[in-house]
């Protein structure tokens, strides 16, 4: 008799009991919205604005959109999708705030490790990376609207090989999770955001005095690199990627000089 392998069951966020876990008197996390399906959490909470703190998480996502204005599908239940909108206050001043999505990196990379035991590391300046091969399993956006910031983040939690967009591109339950029950670990993503950015804030933003910056460098897989930057505006630069500095900025030193780089696409040359 032939067997067939039974695909894991991909259950629904248990809404209730995530809100009773995260939501805490005096704590950073205001409300929490789980909907079944969604274009996109990000334009979401752009468009209807709402308190600091609040989350909103998508079963499926249909029109993500991430860096480059490239798409992130979210098949239904694979993965965890969604977004936190932050007001940082009049004590950050406004040059600071592009530090919000390495902050939401350092925090998704504390949060995945410790629950899954998936090795991890960032790649500057939005994607987690996963297992040996360094694939990319998750990205974040960050978008300034007003006086806040949305931070969006798409994780590939159970995705199938054949759900992903290309080989460069993998999940946590293909790289051999310990743990990949969505609730636990948007529960430890959230408690470590609130750890990382209460920090950050209390300290005016300042990257060096929060720990901030020490704790990026620590796990960015791109510092010490050979890469090639896709600037903006059509050029490129290839070169050592050599620090993140105090800005945020990417720090490569090629044939002619050494620039800072505050927005590109990155390739990791071998």
């Amino acid at each position: 008799m032939s067997t067939r392998s039974v695909e894991p069951a991909r259950p629904s966020l248990a809404a209730r009991s995530l809100g009773a876990a995260v939501l805490r008197p005096g704590g950073l996390w205001s409300r929490l919205d789980v909907v079944p399906e969604t274009g996109s959490t990000n334009a979401d909470l752009v468009a209807g604005g709402g308190p600091d703190g609040a989350v909103l998480v998508a079963e499926a996502q249909l029109a993500g959109r991430g860096r480059l204005d490239r798409g992130w599908v979210s098949p239904p239940r694979a993965g965890l999708t969604f977004s936190v909108l932050l007001r940082p206050g009049a004590g950050v001043p406004v040059a600071r705030w592009g530090w919000l999505p390495l902050l939401a990196g350092v925090a998704l990379h504390a949060a995945v490790r410790d629950t899954s035991q998936v090795e991890a590391a960032l790649k500057w300046p939005n994607d987690l990376l996963l297992g040996p091969s360094r694939r990319k399993g998750a990205g974040i956006l960050a978008q300034v609207t007003g006086d806040a910031v949305v931070v969006g983040v798409g994780l590939n939690v159970s995705t199938r090989r054949s759900e992903l967009p290309g080989p460069g591109a993998t999940s946590l339950v293909l790289e051999g999770a310990a743990d990949a029950d969505r609730d636990a670990l948007l529960r430890a993503v959230l408690h470590r955001l609130e750890a990382e950015y209460v920090r950050w804030r209390a300290a005016g933003g300042d990257p060096a005095a929060s720990g901030l910056h020490a704790a990026y460098g620590a796990v960015c897989h791109t510092v010490g690199r050979q890469v090639r930057v896709l600037l903006p505006h059509g050029d490129q630069l290839v070169g050592t990627a050599t620090a993140v500095d105090l800005d945020g900025r990417l720090v490569v030193r090629t044939s002619d000089g050494v620039y800072p780089v505050a927005a590109g696409d990155v390739v990791h040359l071998r």
